[in-house]
């Protein structure tokens, strides 16, 4: 007999404070949901260190990902909780903080088509996986009036269960969706990053996301997966590009 992998859905909500915010994730937690499940997004995570150093945009992006202990020390204990941390820019938003697999996805593992939406705002990326538009659009706005998003990814049966969880902890703006998170293939990165990486280092790169992706479907690991491989293959060029093989 053949198995087959349980329907997903994701259940999405917005929160006024990062206080509530942090409820929610660790009542999903301690409902058994995976963390490499769980995805935020905001602009107004509050700080707890201060940053010693620079931080360049290359390093956000291209290493922003494999540091989520770092994030988690500077922006608050909910993002030590989650995995894939970083920081970016959204158009109509500005400089938000991102965890899990939706950040992810904003970070570089993303088609040219979704780049592209990521040029017109959070609520046309979020469109591109399947989001509906009026409340992909909901999503966008209420992220840059200052509020944080959340979203869960779940088998089909738990999903009514996890609305109801996030509701009674004062969640808005609830709904269920098909929103998923597509594969990647040669083609399909970033501008972005294929200005940060060789032709050999990205066919390295898609070649380990989508092995790690067969293993397990979790976009996150996949994505630290294949950076991992990048740094254990390549070394950074006088002008920043992994393209020297070691």
């Amino acid at each position: 007999m053949t198995s087959t992998l349980p329907a997903m859905k994701c259940v999405s909500a917005t929160f006024k404070n990062q206080e509530k915010l942090q409820e929610a994730v660790q009542r999903l937690l301690d409902r058994g949901i995976p963390k490499d499940k769980i995805s935020i997004i905001g602009r107004n995570f509050q700080t707890e260190a201060r940053i010693t150093g620079f931080l360049t945009k290359k390093d956000v992006i291209l290493d922003g990902l494999t540091t989520g202990a770092l994030y988690g020390a500077l922006f608050g204990s909910v993002l030590s909780l989650l995995t894939g941390v970083g920081v970016l820019f959204i158009p109509f938003i500005g400089t938000v903080v991102a965890a899990g697999p939706l950040a992810a996805a904003l970070l570089g593992a993303t088609s040219g088509a979704l780049y592209g939406s990521l040029g017109a705002g959070l609520g046309s990326v979020l469109m591109s996986f399947g989001m509906p538009q009026d409340k992909a659009a909901i999503y966008q706005t209420r992220v840059q009036a200052g509020e944080f998003l959340l979203v869960v990814e779940v088998e089909e049966d738990k999903a009514g269960q996890i609305f109801l969880l996030l509701q009674g902890l004062g969640a808005e703006e609830l709904a269920t969706t098909d929103m998923q998170i597509p594969c990647i293939t040669e083609d399909c990165l970033s501008p972005e990053m294929k200005a940060d990486l060789s032709e050999e280092a990205q066919k390295e790169f898609v070649q380990s996301y989508n092995e790690a992706l067969q293993e397990s479907p979790e976009p996150t690991n996949a994505l630290l997966k294949a950076w991992e491989k990048i740094k254990q293959l390549f070394n950074r060029d006088d002008r920043g590009i992994f393209s020297q093989r070691k």
